[in-house]
C-alpha cells in the first residue's frame, strides 16, 4: 500500500482503523431504554440516526454481548432519549457495564408501553419496534415512532475523541 499526496498512509480495515476515525466523528449521545421481566434495562447509544420522515423511524445500533440486548431483543417498544450537556454523568452511568443504571440519582418514570422515560433531557420518542438487523457483532434497530416530546431545555451532549464534551460556540 503506497501513500496517497496529502492524505497520509492508509491502513488496512481493522477495528481499531474504524475505531480511530470514529474518534473524530462527533456524535450525539442517546439513552435507549426498554421494559424487561426483571426491571428496566438502557444504554447509550451513539449511533442514533433518523431513518425515515414517512413513516418517522429512527435506528440505533446495539453489540449482541450488550447486557441490555437480550432485553432490547425481545422489547416491543424501547424508549429514545436525548441527552442535554449537563447530563454527562448520566451518560457514563448508561455506558458503565454492571451500573445501577435506574438507581438513585437517575430520575424516571414508566411511561407509554411501558417503556422508562427518563427525566430532564432534551427530548424523548417512545418507539415501536420493526426489526433487528444482524450487522457483524451488533444489531441495527430499525423503530417507529409512536409519541415523544421535543421540549426538554438546554444544549446536547456530544462524544468525541473518547469522552463527553459540549458544543463550544
Amino acid at each position: 500500500m503506497t501513500a496517497v499526496p496529502g492524505l497520509g498512509a492508509p491502513q488496512l480495515a481493522s477495528p481499531d482503523l474504524l475505531r480511530s476515525v470514529f474518534r473524530r466523528h462527533a456524535a450525539g449521545v442517546a439513552v435507549i431504554t426498554a421494559a424487561a421481566p426483571d426491571g428496566p434495562v438502557g444504554f447509550t447509544a451513539t449511533s442514533l440516526s433518523s431513518v425515515s420522515a414517512e413513516p418517522p423511524m429512527l435506528s440505533f445500533g446495539i453489540g449482541t454481548g450488550a447486557s441490555s440486548w437480550p432485553a432490547v431483543s425481545r422489547a416491543r417498544h424501547v424508549g429514545v432519549h436525548i441527552l442535554g450537556e449537563h447530563q454527562q454523568e448520566l451518560a457514563a452511568t448508561f455506558a458503565r457495564s454492571g451500573a445501577d443504571r435506574f438507581g438513585p440519582p437517575t430520575a424516571w418514570r414508566e411511561g407509554p408501553e411501558g417503556v422508562p422515560v427518563l427525566d430532564g433531557v432534551l427530548a424523548w420518542l417512545v418507539c415501536r419496534v420493526v426489526t433487528r438487523v444482524p450487522a457483524g457483532d451488533h444489531r441495527i434497530v430499525l423503530a417507529e415512532v409512536v409519541l415523544g416530546d421535543p421540549e426538554g431545555a438546554g444544549r446536547p451532549l456530544l462524544y468525541h475523541q473518547g469522552r463527553f464534551t459540549a458544543l463550544r460556540d
